[in-house]
């Protein structure tokens, strides 16, 4: 599934990969600044807060996996509401 809409696998990157993991070449880049973010202790990832209130996701490995791109779909609109706005997805 290299490089689909599902998929994205950016080796060339300074960061790659940003945790980490043992599989590289199932790590998905697509979305490097994970949509989940937002919805803070309502993710669903592996996260901890800091003591000064930041959400380190560094432990998470939940969008770079497979079955990321689905479970984050799933969640859309939970996102799209805090948003504001109402989602057909």
């Amino acid at each position: 599934m290299k490089n689909s809409y599902k998929f994205f696998l950016n080796t060339d990157c300074k960061y790659f990969p940003c945790h980490k993991t043992a599989d590289t070449e199932c790590f998905n880049c697509l979305f490097c600044f994970c949509p989940l973010y937002a919805l803070s202790d309502k993710c669903g990832g592996n996260f901890k807060f800091l003591p000064d209130g930041t959400k380190d996701c560094s432990e998470c490995l939940l969008p770079h996996t497979e079955g990321g791109y689905e479970y984050i779909m799933h969640k859309f609109g939970e996102i799209s509401e805090l948003a504001g706005k109402k989602s057909d997805i």
